[in-house]
């Protein structure tokens, strides 16, 4: 088959599509990766086609305010819309779409005649076992967070309202709204599954049909990658050291962060490495500091003592997939609702927000994570059953089987 996957949002959104890509085209189907130009070498890498879609999805101004972000988000969708529909070829056999590109997707199908299965990265239908993943709230009952799901889904349609109107007329359909639209996929039981472990999201028992979890799927990583000689040596060097890194949130405080991170490691007595990048601390360093760039979480983290992270969806399971505990410091969208799922296993310390965090702060939770064996035990037991999930595989079997029905 012809397999169009497409993914759209900031790194953590798009790499665990590149292992589920890769796993695709080893069992003999055609791939190609629809994301935003600056992922291409990711994807390429993983021996997929790229097809490049529009936006910038880099993190800009303030990523805490709810307003700007909704504002910012429907105008990115809105040309994410008018770019997907340039690259679903008339040959395309099956889209794959993530949870930000859904509610385009599905217009494109319907156009086409192209069958679509979700691939989400989040679980997004409501229920009452727990609040919807973007509000980051605390559970507010049963009756409570299915009320709680129902609006953030009515939230979601009115950020993607612009881009679906835009791309129904371009597509020559008649006008639908994407809440009507997303009620028809409801009644259909359009299938989804769900990329990741059901240690951290048990599917609920008042889900509707055709919604399963299925595990992670992994980037893509080289049979043939090594970490880099000077993170070689600093690992062998002394204890097993903690990183600390925020993906591509807070871009605008590298120095701070940087600055932060040492004096926390020095307070706490650890070897530290600080992973750098757009949003990465930055500072001097010492003997028992490292800074690095990208590394592959699969090669480093298992050589850790403990991650501090930000809480997206893919640093979370990587870390549990190691067997290391964290210290959650979540900043905005889903990272509240990941960081409180891995303090409740157990394998994190409680979330350090990111708009309260200090060296103190930062310092007493590492202190705890590190020192208290239970942390470790629970993140260990997390990974034995992470490493017992083959999300891939089971996306694989999904796709074939709807190409028997063909």
């Amino acid at each position: 088959m012809k397999i169009l996957i497409a993914a759209a949002g900031s790194r953590g959104d798009v790499d665990p599509y590149t292992g589920l890509g890769a796993a695709l085209r080893a069992a003999g189907h055609d791939v190609a990766l629809a994301a935003t130009a600056p992922f291409a070498p990711l994807v390429r890498a993983a021996g997929l086609d790229f097809r490049a879609l529009p936006g910038d999805t880099r993190a800009r101004g303030d990523v805490t305010d709810r307003r700007e972000l909704m504002r910012t988000a429907s105008a990115f969708l809105a040309e994410l819309g008018q770019g997907f529909a340039d690259v679903v070829d008339e040959d395309t056999d099956l889209l794959l779409l993530s949870t930000t590109t859904a509610p385009l997707g599905w217009h494109l199908a319907e156009a086409t005649g192209t069958p679509a299965l979700g691939v989400y990265l989040q679980p997004t239908a409501p229920t009452g076992a727990f609040p919807p993943v973007v509000t980051g709230a605390r559970s507010l009952g049963r009756f409570g967070n299915r009320a709680a799901g129902r609006f953030a889904l009515r939230m979601a349609d009115r950020i993607s309202e612009q881009g679906v109107a835009r791309l129904r007329e371009r597509l020559g359909l008649p006008p639908l709204t994407a809440s009507a639209m997303r009620r028809r996929q409801e009644r259909a039981h359009w299938p989804v599954l769900h990329g990741c472990s059901t240690a951290l999201v048990p599917a609920p028992s008042d889900w509707r049909p055709g919604l399963e979890v299925v595990g992670n799927w992994w980037p893509h990583v080289d049979a043939s990658a090594r970490l880099p000689a000077d993170l070689e040596d600093f690992l062998g060097a002394g204890p097993r050291p903690v990183l600390i890194g925020f993906g591509s949130m807070a871009a605008g405080e590298r120095e701070r962060l940087g600055e932060l991170a040492v004096r926390a490691l020095r307070r706490a007595g650890l070897r530290g490495i600080l992973q750098s990048g757009s949003a990465g601390p930055a500072a001097a360093c010492g003997p028992d500091v490292l800074t690095v760039g990208d590394v592959p979480h699969a090669l480093l983290f298992p050589r850790l003592a403990a991650v501090v992270h930000h809480a997206g969806a893919g640093t979370s399971a990587a870390a549990l997939r190691a067997g290391v505990p964290a210290v959650p410091v979540p900043v905005t969208a889903d990272q509240p609702f990941w960081a409180r799922r891995l303090a409740a296993l157990g394998a994190a310390t409680e979330p350090v927000p990111f708009g309260s965090l200090t060296a103190e702060a930062l310092a007493d939770a590492l202190d705890r994570v590190v020192r208290q064996e239970t942390y470790t035990r629970a993140a260990r037991a997390a990974a034995r059953q992470l490493r017992s999930e083959d999300g891939a595989a089971r996306v694989v079997e999904a796709v074939e089987g709807l190409a028997l029905r063909r």
